[in-house]
Formats: C-alpha cells, sequence, structure tokens
C-alpha cells in the first residue's frame, strides 16, 4: 500500500516549483513577444532614429548603476511634474530590461560576451538618462539629487568609471529596442545553461507533482 504524502512535503515541492520555474516562465515571456525573425542590432548607427537618444554608459557605470535600478524607477513613478521626454525614457528602460529577462540570466551585466550584455548596457543607459531627467524637474530635486550623491559616491569608491567593454561606447535609442539573438543564446555557455537548468527543473517538479498527487490515498 503506498504511504499518503504529508502535506508538508507537498508545500515544498509546489515552492520549488514556482521557484524553479519563474525563469523558463520569464524567457517563455519576452520569446513570445519578440518577432519571428530576430535582426541583429547593427549598434548606434543603425535602427529609426527618431526616438530620444540616449548616451553610451561605460561597463563599469552599469555594474554600479544595476543595483540602483529599482529605486530610480521607484522614483521615477512616484513624480508628478513628468514631460514627454520623461515618459518615453521610463517606458523604453522598462520595455528594454523586459527584453533582458529581467535582468536574471547570469552574466547580463558583468559578462561583455553574454547575448544579454547588450541589452543591459541598453536599459541602465535609459535609467540613468531617466534619472538625469529628474534632476531637472522641481519636485524631484531633493531625493533625486540624494539618490545621484550615492551613486557616484560608489563610483569614486570603487573606481569602476573607467572600465570598458565593447558596449562602452555604444549610445542607443527610445525608438531602437535591443534584442538579444536567440543564436547568440545557445552559443553563449552561461546562458544555455541557465535555461536547460530552469527546463530541467521545472520537468521535476512537475514530475514529483504529478507522482505526490498519483499517491494520495483513496478514500
Amino acid at each position: 500500500m503506498a504511504n499518503p504524502s504529508h502535506p508538508a512535503h507537498d508545500l515544498v515541492r509546489g515552492k520549488r516549483l514556482l521557484r524553479s520555474g519563474a525563469l523558463l516562465a520569464a524567457l517563455c515571456l519576452v520569446l513570445s513577444c519578440w518577432p519571428t525573425v530576430l535582426a541583429a542590432h547593427g549598434g548606434s548607427s543603425s535602427g529609426n532614429q527618431t526616438g530620444i537618444p540616449i548616451p553610451s554608459l561605460p561597463h563599469g557605470e552599469m555594474a554600479v548603476i544595476a543595483p540602483y535600478y529599482g529605486r530610480i524607477v521607484a522614483l521615477a513613478e512616484n513624480a508628478s511634474d513628468t514631460d514627454e521626454t520623461f515618459r518615453r525614457l521610463l517606458n523604453f528602460a522598462q520595455i528594454q530590461r523586459a527584453y533582458c529577462l529581467w535582468g536574471i540570466m547570469p552574466g547580463s551585466v558583468s559578462d561583455e560576451e553574454s547575448p544579454f550584455n547588450e541589452c543591459s548596457h541598453a536599459y541602465l543607459a535609459a535609467a540613468k538618462a531617466v534619472l538625469l531627467h529628474m534632476r531637472t524637474m522641481k519636485n524631484e530635486t531633493a531625493p533625486v539629487g540624494n539618490l545621484v550623491s550615492e551613486i557616484d559616491a560608489t563610483l569614486v569608491r570603487n573606481n569602476l568609471s573607467l572600465i570598458l567593454c565593447k558596449f562602452s561606447g555604444e549610445s542607443f535609442n527610445t525608438a531602437d529596442v535591443i534584442r538579444p539573438k536567440l543564436t547568440d543564446i545557445i552559443l553563449h555557455a552561461r546562458s544555455l545553461l541557465a535555461i536547460l537548468s530552469a527546463l530541467l527543473a521545472t520537468v521535476a517538479g512537475l514530475w514529483l507533482t504529478a507522482q505526490a498527487l498519483r499517491t494520495e490515498p483513496r478514500l
């Protein structure tokens, strides 16, 4: 006679399933939004340049700004005296980050060979542009000034502003979204391993859940 599954065990399995499936779910969501054929991004000289230009972001500075992204967006979403430029910059930063799988892919910020590194440059450069634009807003001067000072102090303390990579000189534009190429994802070991691990963990979680349901005692 099969032993009944303990409720606590089922709860643990459920939590594992949710955690392991998070990366895969995010990947599937973004892939479903991508065009069938992804065109390679050819740098700042290509694409539609009718949008708002965004200055390039050095690699070292990007690594410093990345942990502050959430605070920058939180300030931006609570801003009252916004204008069209500000809203378009913020919208681009959020859309671009979604194409970067919300920064959860390993090495997306630190590894310049990652297929998600260029799009990370794009959304973090946009976040910096949003932050600097808020400095011109009268109602946001104080909180934004404090955050800018904190970021500047971190840059100086870690001496990261001079660290460059192949995307450090690339400028961006709100009309030109950067999309990681599927072929680059497949060829990049860390990205591919992360996706395959998430897929394997999800399949294993589904199998364990099915086994737990199958072994429930019959009344």
